[in-house]
């Protein structure tokens, strides 16, 4: 039975399954963004978004509590010198699940997780984005066309001048 069952066992023993989400939370961590199947993010993420909120206070203790979890020095160093600095303002929800569709050889569910505030690809259309409906507005357009009809305007005064100019030559 599944009787208050609260996380997915992976299809592996308690010992393989901690060891596994150690040494994915340490890739995580240090390369930032790593691709997975879908139901390891999600218990990948259950697993490392409560490491990353301990690093927020840079203890001894919090860091040996994380080390205990990772087991891996360079990682808990990574993660409270540089993670917690840009994470350190948000509330959660550190990670983010990209689905990138089924692997070739049995159809799983593939992914890539990764640490939100590193994918500038998202930050930099977030404020091309705010650029953009800034610049859309009723009032800009309207005075991009009476530019555009004052230009036009110009252009007309100018080309009568030229061709009286180009006529008088041939009177002469």
């Amino acid at each position: 039975m599944r009787h208050n069952k609260s996380f997915n066992h992976l299809g592996r023993q308690a010992g393989h399954r901690d060891a596994m989400l150690s040494n994915m939370a340490t890739s995580l961590i240090l390369h930032k963004r790593i691709q997975t199947t879908v139901a390891k993010a999600k218990a990948l993420k259950m697993y490392v978004e409560p490491l990353i909120t301990k690093s927020k206070v840079d203890s001894t203790h919090s860091r040996r509590v994380v080390f205990s979890y990772l087991q891996n020095k360079e990682s808990v160093a990574e993660l409270f010198r540089d993670v917690a600095v840009k994470v350190g303002n948000r509330p959660g929800g550190y990670t983010r699940i990209l689905k990138t569709g089924t692997r070739v050889g049995d159809s799983a569910e593939m992914c890539i997780i990764e640490l939100v505030d590193y994918n500038t690809n998202y930050t930099q259309s977030s404020d091309e984005s705010a650029k953009k409906t800034s610049t859309r507005r009723r009032r800009s357009s309207a005075k991009k066309t009476d530019n555009a009809v004052v230009a036009d305007a110009v252009e007309v005064k100018d080309e009568p001048a030229a061709e009286t100019s180009a006529e008088e030559p041939k009177a002469e």
